[in-house]
Formats: structure tokens, C-alpha cells, sequence
């Protein structure tokens, strides 16, 4: 397995970047615990002042890979459930948490859980290709990522109630409007921007920063239980049988288990 995280130190801004192209950056166990690593790292650096998050590939993040769901569906899917959904809340938290920052650039795809990264981000870019699709009650799973956590308070809760009982998308000029991202930036400019940002903010004074990034956003603790609440109802929803059904249609796969394909 490659780097699914790359980590660029260059004082005094860091670069993280989700490196799982070919799954489209999904998520998966392995890639979440190299995240959190990563900012663990940067929290230790003390030279570090801003932080980019960007990723490889034609989307930023595809949410959980259903494939690693299916790939329990017989043998601990609820434990699979409870470790990726907790680890996906670590690296949320982690972000917010972090002393510096953080400034993401998306230029396509963000689906599910992954949000999560977005939403725990302090100045979004997004290019002219990025949109936002919860894709929970497609697939019969339950909203993680933030989507009630943290999503209503950036853009009202009947919206957001909206946008996950119809599955709505949004686009990133919808986005900018809302206030879920802060600009729209040339797909070509997207990564050279966000390191631009990042360095306008290392420039300024780290303690008015961080007092910046803490008064501005909800209580850690807060978003913490918000978070967990999250994950019980995603590890409930997880085994009923409309969960199952969902992962192998959604796979393209039938009941008896034929090969198939991800359609993300």
C-alpha cells in the first residue's frame, strides 16, 4: 500500500495531502490513523503556523470506501463501523483542535464522511468542480463526518435537513453563498492558492491565530459528544438489513456475491 497520507514540512507552513487516487481517497482505517499521525506531527513542530489540506486525484474524498464495508458484512461489520466512524471523529477533532490554521484546498468531490475534513477546516477554497453529497439514505447508513454536528451551524438545520432527506449536492458556487466554503478559485490555481493563504496567515501573529481559530468556532467538547452521538447512530444503523442491501447494490454487487466494481 502507498503513502495514503503525504506530510511536506516547509516552515512555516505544512502540507497535507490525501494519496489514494485510485479509490478516489476513500476512506478506510489505515488512511485515517496516517492522518492523525501527520497532525500529531504538525502539532509538535513548533515552527509550523499554517497547515494545507489538499488531495491527489480527480476528487478530494469519496467518504467511507464501501468496499471495506462489504468486505464485513459477514464477520464484524459493527466493530469495522465503530473503528472507522471513531477514527474519521479523532482526525475532526485533531483539525479543530490543532494551534494553527487550517486551510483546505477542494477541487472535486466530496461525499459522505469526508466532509468532516472540510467542515473542520478554518478557510475552504474550492475549484470550480467541487461539490458536497451526503449520499447516507442512498446507501441506508446513518450522517457522519459533522453533517450534524457541525454542518447546521455553518448552514442552518432545515437546510441541512434538506440536503439529507433529498440528497441534495452542493455546488461549490452554493457553497460559497452558504458559507460551507470562503472562496471559489480556477481548478488550475486551486493547491498554489491555498498554499498562498496559508502563507498570508503564517505571517501573522500565532497567538491572535489561535484565540482567532478558538472564539470563532462551538466548544470542542461540544462537537465531541455531537461526534460520538454520530457514531452510535451510524454502528446502529450499520447492520439492519437496508444497510446491507445497500452496500451490495451500491457496490453493483449481488446477494450471491458476484465480482463488481465501485462505481465511485
Amino acid at each position: 500500500m502507498s503513502q495514503l497520507v503525504l506530510l511536506e514540512i516547509t516552515p512555516p507552513i505544512a502540507v497535507l495531502t490525501l494519496n489514494r487516487p485510485g479509490r478516489h481517497n476513500s476512506l478506510i482505517p489505515p488512511l485515517l490513523t496516517t492522518l492523525l499521525d501527520c497532525l500529531e506531527q504538525i502539532r509538535q513542530t513548533p515552527e509550523i503556523r499554517a497547515v494545507v489540506l489538499q488531495a491527489n486525484g480527480r476528487s478530494f474524498s469519496t467518504g467511507g470506501d464501501v468496499r471495506g464495508f462489504y468486505e464485513h458484512l459477514d464477520s464484524g461489520l459493527e466493530e469495522y463501523a465503530q473503528e472507522i466512524v471513531g477514527a474519521l471523529n479523532q482526525c475532526i477533532l485533531a483539525l479543530l483542535d490543532l494551534p494553527v490554521p487550517v486551510v483546505a484546498g477542494v477541487h472535486g468531490m466530496v461525499t459522505g464522511g469526508s466532509l468532516g475534513l472540510v467542515l473542520a477546516s478554518d478557510i475552504v477554497l474550492v475549484g470550480p468542480m467541487a461539490s458536497f453529497t451526503p449520499y447516507y439514505n442512498v446507501v441506508g447508513f446513518s450522517p457522519d463526518g459533522g453533517w450534524t454536528a457541525l454542518l447546521p451551524q455553518l448552514i442552518g438545520a432545515r437546510r441541512t435537513t434538506d440536503i439529507l432527506l433529498r440528497n441534495q449536492t452542493i455546488s461549490a458556487e452554493q457553497a460559497v453563498i452558504w458559507g460551507l466554503a470562503t472562496e471559489l478559485v480556477p481548478a488550475e490555481d486551486i493547491q498554489a492558492k491555498a498554499r498562498s493563504v496559508a502563507m498570508d496567515i503564517a505571517g501573522m501573529k500565532p497567538g491572535s491565530n489561535l484565540h482567532i481559530k478558538q472564539l470563532t468556532r462551538q466548544r470542542l467538547g461540544d462537537i465531541s459528544i455531537h461526534l460520538e452521538s454520530e457514531r452510535e447512530h451510524f454502528v446502529q444503523q450499520i447492520t439492519t438489513p437496508e444497510a446491507r442491501q445497500g452496500i451490495r447494490a451500491f457496490l453493483g454487487r449481488s446477494v450471491s456475491r458476484q465480482t463488481g466494481t465501485n462505481p465511485r
